[in-house]
């Protein structure tokens, strides 16, 4: 058995857009259920949705047998939390609230093992590792964690280039929402002001050599950030998929607008 190759890390060198969905519903079988989709990558978000460790290393084991890759987002950048997220198969996560390079600095070594780091050693117990049954584990796990850090405050964005520059630091994503907080826009993360600061973000970011992503639901916006410098995009949420599916539908039958389409089947 061999490591599993990180095939995001190795998506941000290429030339296309690396287009991902985010994942708030904590049932292992919504995300197999869009794991086969045909996104380029997905992220479990334990910052703001339910996760627990388990559910995440449910959601892991759901998504695997369909190849696409994984991204892990806790709900800050603990040491020791990063080492459990990495132990239970995560190879890329996103830190939110990085602030600082010293920030960036700190979680290099916490995902990273010695000498790079300070990543703790349990391979015997780590799905990570396939349970030791991964030869070299240890030696090899280091070149497949891709690291990404959230830039997402006025602070963040005055040491961007600092923050980028950290070695171990695989990309930067900027948060449009919490930026817009900070910057006094809150709620309006297409304020001219947060956008103006998200292009000048990934000028920075992509200048150190570093890929910049965010999260855009709206098509046009995300393409044109993509035209601008941004590198991976989220382009939806799956609670909001299901949610405004099922408003649409429901609307669809109270107003009557559906009597005449034909199309569908009668089946499940």
């Amino acid at each position: 058995m061999e490591l599993p190759v990180n095939k995001f890390k190795q998506g941000l060198k290429g030339d296309k857009p690396l287009w991902g969905l985010w994942l708030g519903l904590p049932d292992a079988t919504c995300a197999e259920l869009v794991a086969g989709a045909g996104f380029d990558w997905l992220l479990i978000d334990s910052e703001h949705a339910p996760f627990e460790l388990d559910s995440t290393m449910r959601h892991l084991q759901a998504i695997a047998p369909y190849g696409v890759p994984a991204i892990v987002r806790p709900e800050e950048g603990r040491t020791a939390l990063l080492k459990r997220i990495l132990d239970i198969g995560a190879q890329t996560v996103l830190v939110p609230m990085c602030d600082t390079a010293e920030q960036a600095r700190e979680l290099v070594k916490a995902v990273k093992y010695p000498p790079m780091g300070v990543r703790g050693l349990g391979s015997s117990l780590a799905r990570a590792a396939n349970w030791n049954r991964i030869p070299g584990y240890l030696q090899k796990a280091n070149d497949e964690i891709c690291l990404i850090v959230q830039a997402e405050t006025v602070t963040a964005m005055a040491n961007l280039e600092e923050i980028a520059a950290v070695e171990g630091v695989d990309a930067v994503f900027i948060g449009p929402s919490d930026l817009s907080a900070s910057m006094g826009h809150i709620g309006n993360p297409d304020h001219p002001e947060v956008v103006e600061a998200i292009e000048n973000g990934f000028k920075v970011i992509n200048a150190a050599g570093k890929a910049a992503g965010l999260l855009c639901i709206n098509p046009a916006k995300a393409h044109h950030y993509v035209e601008k410098g941004a590198k991976f995009v989220g382009v939806g949420v799956d609670t909001l998929l299901l949610g405004n599916a099922a408003r649409q539908l429901a609307e669809s039958f109270q107003s009557g607008d559906n009597k005449s389409d034909s199309t569908g089947s009668s089946g499940y």
